[in-house]
């Protein structure tokens, strides 16, 4: 018997798609300043990072393996005690899954695909997918808590849900 999958159509990753999810970390409306004689523009303030004070705010480096397309949705997972920031170091574009929270439980997926240079930033006790790199294995730093409490919790789709990302490559 085959299993019955729900679909989800990944679209572009925008800042006011995402906006209940986290901050899309982007340079698009952020003005820069310059510094370094005039050698280097820098722009500040692109994610606001939230951690819990049972912890510190510390920077990871996850190195994940592609993910081949379509890609079947099991679970998504979220931080009660920080959030989590995704700074890719390629320019190769990712799938970012989110999801609603109904009273404890994720529900109504969302995908989006980022352009290659865009980060995410999801905020605390947020679903979302893990991080699946769609073209190459790819590496990425990690802003999130550091800490001894718990800070991962797992929900699993009762029906797993198909995502085709191929019409997004194109």
């Amino acid at each position: 018997m085959q299993s019955q999958h729900a679909t989800l159509k990944p679209e572009p990753l925008t800042r006011e798609a995402f906006q209940p999810y986290g901050d899309v970390i982007e340079l698009a409306s952020k003005e820069a300043i310059t510094i370094n004689s005039g050698n280097c523009q820098r722009y500040s303030d692109l994610a606001a990072l939230n951690i819990c004070e049972s912890g510190k705010t510390g920077i990871s480096l996850f190195d994940a393996k592609v993910y081949s397309n379509p890609l079947t949705l099991t679970y998504v997972e979220r931080h009660p005690l920080g959030s989590q920031a995704f700074l890719p170091t390629s320019s190769d574009p990712y799938l970012v899954v989110v999801a609603d929270d109904n009273n404890g439980q994720a529900h109504m997926p969302k995908a989006f695909i980022t352009d290659g240079y865009q980060g995410v930033n999801y905020h605390r006790n947020i679903w979302h997918g893990v991080l699946t790199p769609i073209t190459r294995q790819s590496r990425f730093f990690v802003v999130d808590y550091i800490g001894s409490q718990n800070n991962l919790e797992e929900y699993e789709f009762k029906t797993p849900y198909l995502i085709d990302f191929s019409s997004t490559l194109s």
